[in-house]
């Protein structure tokens, strides 16, 4: 039954689209191959490696990962945000999810108090719920939590970062944003990995950010600062163009406030 009005097709215009695909898809592989070899010069700003970057990713993104340190775009787009804003220093605390092995370094040589969380991972100093951490409040100076608010509540996040950082204090994230959507996608429907990945780009992803999300980020309490990836930065540290790391700052006079529990979301109908 056609739906939306898509007519349906002739069935022997069906055969010859499955046959098509096939051929399609050789040459496809072919021309993906080719490309695998860019030839172009990137720096990046963690190891310091000069040269061709290799490709990464599901669809692959070319010149995407540093063959020296592993990183990728968000990692290097990071250290440049610490080079150009981090402004970190020995007196601050800092609390980071999920961490990166390139940074353990970097952070632990500038910080005063370096400590790693994670709520899975057993090579992490404190195993934490970024939903509802156990730590007192005003704790943190910052905080680093890149690629996790897709997984999780991110109103509980938010509140409970916020919450942690003393006044003053950063919360860094990154995440997988949609800027011309209006609103976040949920879709609660979607439960299985091949679902999840349709639909959000990742088999463990629970949601797709629109633009909306800087409203959450700002209802948390949070000041923002986006720090964006632009040229020549992009063409020479090999970023995604227009990939974006939000810097929240909690004001100074800031009280802590509660998670919110809903959100105005686009699902589908």
């Amino acid at each position: 039954m056609a739906m939306d009005g898509i007519p349906v097709p002739d069935p022997r215009r069906a055969r010859f689209a499955r046959a098509a695909l096939k051929r399609i898809r050789q040459r496809r592989l072919r021309e993906y191959e080719a490309m695998m070899v860019t030839g172009f010069t990137r720096t990046c700003p963690i190891c310091g490696y000069i040269g061709e970057f290799a490709p990464v990713g599901e669809p692959p993104r070319l010149d995407g990962v540093c063959p020296l340190c592993r990183s990728r775009e968000r990692h290097r787009l990071f250290k440049l945000w610490i080079d150009r804003r981090g402004n970190i220093t020995k007196e601050m605390s800092v609390l980071h999810f999920a961490p990166e092995l390139a940074f353990e370094s970097i952070l632990r040589a500038r910080t005063g108090r370096y400590v790693t969380a994670d709520l899975l991972r057993a090579k992490v100093d404190l195993k934490l719920n970024i939903e509802a951490l156990e730590l007192a409040d005003r704790s943190f100076d910052l905080i680093i939590a890149h690629q996790i608010m897709e997984h999780v509540d991110h109103h509980k996040a938010l509140a409970e970062c916020f919450r942690c950082l003393t006044p003053g204090g950063r919360l860094i994230v990154t995440t997988p944003v949609i800027e011309t959507w209006e609103t976040t996608y949920v879709n609660p429907d979607m439960t299985t990995a091949r679902q999840r990945l349709l639909h959000f780009g990742q088999k463990d992803h629970s949601r797709y950010f629109g633009r909306d999300l800087k409203d959450h980020m700002r209802a948390a309490g949070f000041d923002l600062y986006e720090f964006v990836s632009v040229e020549p930065d992009v063409s020479t540290y090999a970023l995604v163009r227009g990939e974006t790391l939000y810097e929240m700052t909690k004001p100074a006079d800031a009280a802590p406030r509660p998670a919110k529990k809903a959100t105005k979301t686009m699902k589908k109908g």
